[in-house]
């Protein structure tokens, strides 16, 4: 596994949009992020089309031309995605892989990124790093979550712990997180207490390159299957019924053969047909093996950050979870 260097002080994070722009709505919460990153003690530039509105920032060979601008500058130390949205899948086509072998850095995002992330891991062997989009930096008195985040890319790999609460609720009023319900990691087969090589990201998004070009998923497990693979999975608005599908497709095309066992975050909208819970349909999907649910990964703030390639080692016990990973 190929780790890139950690960030120093004074080094540049380029930040770029591969799926939505900031927008004007969202533009003021964004120049915050930015501030807290430069004071984190990091310099920032920005691509052409990161501020842009719509659903998508500009089309698919822009923002792929506008990834690639900032991977192959050598004085860009890291990429960092703008936010979120839909359709990064557009831009794929576009972008030149090959090129990331001759100047790994890390690259981070969350949410729809999730298919550029996992198809550099899986494909060319770079670790990622899920984590918070650049945009997610917008407040006043930094949540521990975003401080664990900082303390990563600087190489400080820290242990993290489950949050005590989470927001059910974004409040656009309120300076942070709106902390609302306590956290509770559920063992759905048991004891969880497991180490491995971690991949995964958003299902949403996953589901939509198996066996295109980008999923390299057999040839990763294959090369890992030693150590084991852990997954983790977090879900925006499938159905339970489709998450069940599409675990039973992953696990059809031979993604689970290695598998250590599965990490799923808290679901930001839970909808069903059948009346069928998250909880039934995963272990439906994947039997009895070691499942965590609800961890403090994916849409519902706050979120831990993850390391794709990187070896996991991961315990949850009375509600609670402790992650600590190594760079092997």
């Amino acid at each position: 596994m190929i780790y890139p260097e950690f960030l120093k002080k004074n080094d540049i994070i380029g930040i770029t949009a591969p799926s939505a722009g900031i927008g004007e709505e969202k533009v003021n919460g964004f120049n915050v992020s930015i501030h807290k990153l430069e004071k984190a003690g990091f310099r920032i530039v920005e691509t052409e089309s990161v501020r842009n509105g719509g659903i998508v920032s500009t089309n698919g060979e822009n923002r792929a031309s506008e990834l690639m601008q900032l991977l192959v500058d050598e004085n860009i130390k890291m990429v960092m995605c703008a936010r979120g949205g839909d359709f990064l899948i557009d831009m794929l086509p576009y972008v030149d892989f090959a090129e990331l072998i001759k100047n790994p850095k890390w690259l981070q995002g969350s949410s729809d990124p999730t298919s550029l992330l996992y198809a550099i891991t899986t494909n060319y062997d770079i670790a990622t790093i899920y984590g918070p989009c650049a945009a997610s930096f917008d407040m006043s008195d930094l949540h521990p979550s975003l401080i664990n985040s900082i303390e990563i890319i600087k190489g400080n790999i820290v242990i993290q712990n489950s949050f005590d609460m989470y927001e059910s609720e974004k409040n656009k009023t309120i300076d942070g997180y709106n902390l609302t319900n306590n956290v509770e990691w559920k063992n759905l087969n048991g004891d969880f207490n497991i180490t491995g090589r971690l991949i995964g990201g958003c299902m949403d998004c996953l589901v939509d390159i198996i066996g295109t070009p980008y999923d390299g998923t057999l040839k990763f497990i294959e090369k890992y299957k030693e150590e084991g693979i852990v997954w983790y999975f977090y879900i925006f608005a499938l159905r339970s019924e489709d998450v069940y599908r599409t675990l039973w497709h992953m696990k059809e095309a031979g993604w689970f053969k290695y598998s250590k066992g599965f990490i799923f975050g808290r679901v930001r909208y839970m909808e069903t047909l059948l009346n069928v819970t998250y909880e039934e349909a995963i272990v439906k999907a994947l039997g009895n093996m070691p499942i965590v649910f609800n961890a403090d990964i994916g849409h519902v703030n706050p979120k831990m950050t993850f390391i794709n390639g990187a070896i996991i080692d991961i315990k949850s016990f009375d509600n609670k979870g402790i992650v600590e990973f190594k760079l092997m």
